[in-house]
């Protein structure tokens, strides 16, 4: 039968689902050994705990062909005349089609499907299904989080280690879950990653690894590797010579590198990566390490063009940091090398640390401030950030914002989404910086508390009018949305 058949016929007959279990069951006699089985019982345990039913898939070894004939006979009775499907071999699919399915499943139901006849188990095992994988790795006691089984993290490392070519950890607030991650890096030594991304879901756990265990995990993945386009190692204690190692053995495929809050991390170590990864498309940094240095090496000759570059700028301890100034000349100098770069800074810092940044013309794109800033910091924004594309203010003080907003949909021309949360602002000036912006604001979330009543507008006229000037229909927010 052709594929196209099977597909018309499965599709028109939901209940094939018994009749192709029996079918497959006479077709292999003899019971075959299947690995992974211990992560299925593993499974169907955890399901009993959890008062599940849980249906047997499998005949016993001893059932007689009679038998399985009989069970075929009581779940298929009156189909296979009816149904073109019910007499299908389907442990005969090509691989292709198999694999087309397991792609749509879980890696448990896989798991499960590969248990069925020897074709399916040998599907389960070609390399397209390992090449991207996500480790979970929690402790029980603590975490409410999935955790990928001990025995299937084995089989994989032990069959599938060449295979795997997109892979990320996601481990839990606990150390010993960073430290398990970086045992599993160690045993990657014939792997050929691309993509690498280690995150944590609470707190950064990875800080709680020693540098030297940690160091010695990474080096494993980037000297065999040699082939590295991604790595997301955020909030990790990464240092300057796993950078050169990285250099060394992945300089002409790196293309994305997100290395934000690495405390271990000198502007000397991510410059001799932009002095050397001249494919450098996307890069995320916090602001110590940011330097003029690094911008005109990011501006070279040799350097493709920059698409992103984020830059983290926080502070714990107000009053203890004390923020270097990039020159303008620096700036310019990314720009004119890379001209349709998005620069986005998040800002995490108290408002008498604001006094370094935007005193001169900043090609800042989108720009996000999670703590206070002042009116007299909006309105150095308004003068000296021309490219803003986005601007998202969680606080502000009790003084209304209308002047300052004004100025930034003056100078601003390419704003087109704007945030706003405890901050204040009159309806008037509210309209004012609406109707100057117009319909390019496709993004405008505002808090309702955020805007005053005046004589001229209430908060009933004012959604009207607002709405009037973007084009479309339009309230304030009730809650934050970004």
């Amino acid at each position: 039968m052709k594929q196209e058949e099977v597909q018309k016929c499965c599709a028109a007959n939901p209940t094939t689902a018994d009749s192709k279990r029996s079918v497959v069951c006479e077709t292999y006699q003899e019971p075959v050994q299947f690995e992974y089985l211990g992560l299925l019982h593993s499974e169907t345990c955890m399901m009993k705990r959890a008062g599940q039913k849980v249906v047997a898939g499998t005949e016993a070894p001893g059932t007689s062909q009679t038998s399985k004939r009989q069970k075929t006979s009581l779940y298929g009775s009156g189909l296979e005349e009816s149904n073109p499907c019910a007499s299908m071999d389907w442990g005969s699919l090509p691989h292709h089609v198999i694999l087309r399915v397991f792609q749509f499943l879980t890696l448990v139901d896989r798991a499960r499907a590969s248990s069925v006849c020897r074709r399916w188990n040998e599907v389960f095992h070609i390399p397209d299904l390992w090449r991207r994988f996500e480790f979970e790795l929690s402790q029980p006691a603590t975490s409410y989080l999935k955790s990928t089984h001990p025995d299937l993290i084995q089989q994989i490392i032990k069959r599938h280690a060449d295979h795997l070519q997109y892979v990320s950890f996601k481990v839990d607030s606990s150390t010993e879950s960073a430290e398990a991650a970086c045992d599993i890096l160690s045993q990657l030594v014939n792997c050929s990653i691309k993509t690498l991304g280690l995150i944590s879901t609470a707190k950064p756990s990875f800080m709680n690894v020693s540098k030297a265990h940690f160091a010695s995990a990474l080096t494993v993945v980037f000297v065999n590797s040699k082939s590295l386009s991604s790595i997301k190692i955020d909030d990790t204690p990464l240092d300057d010579p796993s950078l050169k190692v990285l250099v060394a053995n992945n300089s002409d495929t790196l293309k994305l590198l997100k290395m934000s809050s690495c405390p271990h991390v000198s502007p000397a170590g991510i410059l001799c990566v932009a002095d050397q990864c001249h494919g450098l498309k996307e890069l995320a940094l916090n602001y110590y390490i940011l330097s003029d240095e690094l911008l005109l090496a990011l501006s070279s000759e040799k350097h493709v063009d920059l698409e992103h570059l984020r830059i983290d700028v926080v502070s714990e301890n107000p009053g203890q940091v004390q923020f270097h100034t990039i020159k303008k000349q620096s700036w310019d100098a990314l720009v004119k090398h890379s001209p349709k770069v998005n620069i986005v800074m998040y800002f995490f810092l108290y408002e008498d640390e604001f006094d370094a940044f935007f005193r001169e013309e900043t090609p800042v794109t989108h720009l996000y401030f999670g703590r206070a800033v002042s009116k007299a910091m909006l309105g150095r924004i308004g003068m000296n950030c021309p490219r803003l594309i986005e601007l998202v203010v969680c606080a502000n003080g009790l003084q209304p914002l209308d002047d300052e907003l004004i100025q930034i949909a003056e100078r601003c021309k390419n704003l087109t989404a704007m945030g706003l949360g405890e901050c204040e602002v009159t309806c008037r000036g509210f309209i004012e910086f609406v109707k100057m912006c117009g319909g390019r604001l496709t993004q405008l979330s505002i808090m309702e508390e955020v805007l005053i009543p005046d004589s001229d507008y209430s908060l009933d006229r004012l959604h009207l009018e607002v709405s009037k000037h973007l084009g479309r229909m339009w309230f304030p927010d009730m809650m934050p949305t970004w």
